[in-house]
């Protein structure tokens, strides 16, 4: 943990595990760093990184100022898996924010990410630690498959616990939005009174948060996605002769699963939506981007 704080602190790149997926860090307010995460991904510029800290007061040095419901949230669902956007402070870079006016936080739960920021004592930026577009890693013979000698260290702790994202949530907005559904429910977010509600990102704002593409977390193989088993069926009928894989989805083994396809080299993926609730409307997220956005 020594070295890896180090090496942050020297402006290299640490991968390590959150609870949802695994990220590539940097120290979020060294530009130079910075870049180096965009460099090894091989990610646009134009899409903004989530920002790691220790604690509230390390958010407050990061932000212009937090909204009063930020703190509530926090207070309910920090560490965890949610990602708060706020106006951000100057001494953020541009890079890490894609030039925005906001910046994305989060206070992640998982006990090596927390021990990083506690052994770096700084704010860790930190992407999901693989290639711009791939299904997130889960472990971290992932993020070697994907980057490789692109990181200075990877920290090992094994499969995470969630498998799929945080939930992105703007608070510069009135009621506040779901820009990306992850691992805190809709459902959790909308039973806290004093949020007043919340609404979902339509897509019509492009990308106003990270994952937000609309081919993302996409395997080498095509991606179908349907409502039901019986359309799914009917197509693996019309693909007979092709080398077909049928996912049953989970949270947890989405992404995983994702890889194992690709590795056994099929040409197309077949998968049943979940129901739009709960976790499921994170994973129904992450499918649909896959697919591209097209639905079969």
């Amino acid at each position: 943990m020594a070295r890896a704080a180090s090496i942050l602190r020297a402006g290299g790149l640490v991968a390590f595990p959150t609870e949802t997926v695994y990220g590539l860090g940097a120290n979020a307010l060294d530009t130079d760093a910075v870049r180096k995460i965009f460099t090894a991904k091989e990610r646009p510029g134009w899409d903004p990184l989530i920002v790691h800290v220790s604690d509230l007061a390390m958010a407050r040095t990061l932000a212009r100022a937090l909204p009063p419901v930020f703190e509530t949230l926090a207070a309910r669902f920090w560490p965890g898996p949610l990602t708060m956007v706020v106006e951000k402070a100057a001494c953020v870079p541009e890079e890490v924010t894609a030039r925005r006016p906001t910046v994305a936080l989060r206070m992640p739960r998982h006990p090596v990410a927390q021990a990083l920021l506690a052994a770096a004592q700084l704010p860790i930026a930190a992407p999901s630690a693989n290639r711009f577009g791939r299904p997130s890693p889960t472990c971290a013979e992932h993020v070697v498959a994907d980057l490789g000698d692109r990181v200075d260290l990877i920290l090992d702790a094994g499969p995470t616990e969630l498998g799929v994202e945080s939930t992105v949530l703007d608070l510069t907005q009135s009621p506040p939005v779901i820009l990306r559904p992850g691992g805190v429910t809709r459902e959790e977010l909308g039973g806290l009174r004093v949020v007043g509600g919340v609404a979902d990102e339509v897509a019509a704002k492009g990308l106003a948060g990270p994952g937000m593409t609309l081919k993302h977390y996409a395997p080498r193989a095509a991606v179908e996605i349907f409502e039901d088993e019986a359309a799914l069926q009917a197509r693996a009928t019309e693909l007979r002769g092709r080398c077909v894989g049928v996912l049953v989805p989970t949270a947890k083994n989405l992404f995983a699963e994702l890889r194992r396809l690709d590795a056994e080299g099929v040409d197309v993926i077949l998968c049943v939506l979940p129901a739009a609730e709960g976790i499921g409307l994170a994973v129904r997220d992450r499918l649909q981007r896959a697919a591209g956005g097209r639905r079969a």
